[in-house]
């Protein structure tokens, strides 16, 4: 079985080539946006039939979220025509596509976990890619995995644990928002989420081939503060860290400030369990 991987040199491509070797019986492509440029549909297609794969999962996102703002023609070709490539080749290769999209596709106005059912309304140009995105695939065919995620770190990419190490190391307090409230995923466990899926679909009594939008987290919430301290915490640094609200570090794009995912529908058709986000980032850290 080949499963073919775009935006390889991402976090979460990275993530996926971090455990491809726990999975011999999956033939892995890994394809960079050099090798494979999602954005151009003649490119998608000579890839595809290269290599012809069973089942494509797009990690290749524009995911600079403020940049959006002014980046708009770059995030939507990369967000919504990128998506919508990949979903009409796959449609004429009968290959399965797994695309990962976001929790800024909601406006963060609601106060208990967001599910698959609720309605969509994006705050700012890169949850509005992310959601057209969505719904280019929906509009081209049926063979599709949604999977929303949301606050994504891991030891691959530029995440915010990273910059909040990278900062502790320049600075002897940081300033940090605790007025937003979401979950984060560590970017290996979605990647072995992804990989799960991808299984299920083998031939496999226990899983009925269950195609749509599904939310994955890591358990628990958080707000960024929180988020900060835990990192520091678990790393064994000493830093003054100061709440401080949305309001005194404005930035381009609006954030949701309640972004927490509920993973029911996901858990129950994949029958996986989820860590908490403070044991996946405590495992993380050396000495743990």
């Amino acid at each position: 079985m080949v499963v073919l991987v775009t935006g390889a040199n991402g976090q979460l491509g990275q993530s996926l080539q971090f455990i491809a070797e726990n999975y011999p019986q999956i033939d892995f492509v890994f394809c960079s946006s050099a090798e494979l440029d999602i954005t151009n549909l003649d490119n998608c297609k000579a890839v595809f039939l290269k290599y012809k794969p069973n089942y494509c999962i797009n990690t290749a996102a524009y995911t600079a979220v403020d940049k959006a703002e002014s980046e708009t023609e770059k995030a939507f070709a990369i967000n919504v025509t990128g998506a919508k490539n990949l979903a009409i080749v796959c449609k004429e290769q009968d290959a399965v596509l797994l695309h990962v999209s976001t929790d800024f596709v909601f406006d963060g106005n609601k106060k208990a976990p967001y599910t698959e059912e609720d309605v969509p309304n994006p705050t700012g140009v890169y949850g509005q890619t992310k959601l057209d995105g969505e719904k280019a695939i929906q509009e081209i065919f049926e063979n599709y995995f949604i999977i929303r995620t949301s606050w994504v770190y891991s030891q691959f990419g530029n995440n915010f644990m990273k910059t909040m190490l990278r900062l502790a190391s320049e600075r002897d307090s940081l300033s940090v928002v605790n007025d937003q409230v979401g979950t984060p995923t560590n970017a290996v466990d979605l990647a072995e989420v992804l990989v799960k899926i991808v299984k299920c679909q083998l031939p496999n009594p226990k899983c009925q081939i269950n195609y749509g939008i599904y939310n994955f987290s890591n358990e628990g919430q958080c707000s960024w503060y929180d988020f900060a301290k835990k990192i520091f915490e678990f790393n064994g640094i000493k830093i003054d860290v100061k709440p401080i609200p949305t309001t005194s570090f404005p930035t381009p794009a609006k954030r949701p400030s309640y972004s927490v995912l509920d993973k029911s529908k996901i858990k129950s058709a994949f029958k996986i369990d989820i860590k908490t986000w403070e044991e996946r980032l405590k495992e993380m850290q050396p000495n743990q």
